[in-house]
């Protein structure tokens, strides 16, 4: 049977620390010092640009290894961008992939194409209904 993903965050009484748990393992949320918090963990938005970077480095792996082909290690960078445009303010996410082994220009064209099959990335892509229960 199939076990999905899931993740319990508690938010402390100290301004905006929390413990978050996914399977066995606990990590520290925090926001930085200059907007309230303790900079005692990665925010929750760094953590959804590693979940993004993560996801896309490991679907790149898989293809590689599937194709056999060694490109050492895969370096995946996500940013966040805010534009002001003309209909508003537009969120822009920036990714930079890289390889440690070069790979031909065929191979690169394939591997741009799978980083698109990222399954957090697809969520972000396309919508996702999120059910709420208080």
């Amino acid at each position: 049977m199939k076990v999905l993903p899931k993740s319990k965050v508690v938010l402390s009484r100290s301004n905006f620390q929390a413990v978050a748990t996914s399977r066995q393992y606990t990590y520290p949320i925090d926001t930085l010092q200059k907007k309230g918090g303790k900079d005692t963990g990665p925010s929750p938005v760094e953590y959804f640009l590693s979940g993004i970077a993560s996801c896309v480095a490991i679907t790149l792996r898989m293809y590689a290894d599937k194709m056999k082909w060694d490109l050492g290690e895969i370096t995946v960078e996500v940013s966040e961008k805010t534009e002001l445009t003309t209909k508003g303010i537009q969120k822009k996410l920036l990714e930079t992939i890289s390889f440690e082994k070069k790979p031909t220009e065929q191979q690169l064209a394939l591997l741009k194409e799978v980083s698109n099959k990222c399954p957090v990335a697809q969520m972000v892509k396309t919508e996702t209904i999120i059910i709420k229960t208080i």
